[in-house]
C-alpha cells in the first residue's frame, strides 16, 4: 500500500502504533473498546483531521510516517467502490458524535461491523475534515501488527522517538 502518516499527541508519540487513544471514547470508525489505527495517506491531510479545519488552531503534534504493506482493505474512496460494497457516502459521513450525545450508535459504526464480520482489517476512506478535498483521503485499520498480511511499521530510522514516556531527550 506504501506510505501513511499519523500526527500523535507528544505524550502518546513512544507508542506510535497504538489504538488505544481511539479505543477510549470511540470515534467515527470505531466504538469505545476497539482499538483503531488512523491514518491519513498524505500529510497534508493530517494536519486537517487534527486540526477540526482551524489551521490557526493548530496545538503540538508529533508527525509520524508509516509503511504499510496490508490486506483485506475495503476501498470506499468512490462511488463505484462503495456500490460495489454496498456502503453509502452518508453512512460513512454521517455525524458519529451528534449521534453519540443523542445516545444513537453512528450508521459508519454498523458499516465497520459487517466489515469486521466479513474479514477487513481496515478501509480507505475519504476525509471527513472540514476543507478536505477529493485529495484527502484516510486509511483506517482496526487489524495491524508487525508482520503480514497486515504489517504497519513506523518509520524511525535514527531511532527520534521516545520509548516511553520518560525518554524524551
Amino acid at each position: 500500500m506504501g506510505e501513511c502518516f499519523r500526527a500523535h499527541d507528544p505524550n502518546w508519540s513512544w507508542t506510535p502504533l497504538s489504538g488505544a487513544g481511539a479505543a477510549i471514547k470511540g470515534r467515527r470508525f470505531n466504538w469505545p473498546g476497539l482499538e483503531t489505527l488512523y491514518l491519513s495517506l498524505n500529510y497534508h491531510t493530517v494536519f486537517r483531521e487534527v486540526s477540526g479545519g482551524f489551521a490557526h488552531r493548530l496545538t503540538p503534534y508529533v508527525l509520524c510516517s508509516y509503511d504499510i504493506d496490508c490486506e483485506d482493505i475495503a476501498d470506499f474512496r468512490t462511488d463505484a467502490e462503495r456500490a460495489a460494497l454496498g456502503v453509502s457516502l452518508t453512512d460513512l459521513s454521517c455525524a458519529w458524535g451528534d449521534a453519540l450525545i443523542a445516545g444513537r450508535e453512528p450508521e459508519s459504526w454498523a458499516v465497520v461491523r459487517r466489515l469486521r464480520a466479513d474479514g477487513y482489517a481496515g478501509v480507505l476512506v475519504p476525509s471527513f475534515a472540514t476543507g478536505a478535498t477529493v485529495d484527502d483521503q484516510n486509511l483506517v485499520l482496526w487489524r495491524w501488527g508487525p508482520d503480514l498480511p497486515h504489517k504497519v511499521t513506523a518509520y524511525d530510522p535514527t531511532g527520534k522517538l521516545p520509548k516511553n514516556q520518560l525518554s524524551w531527550t
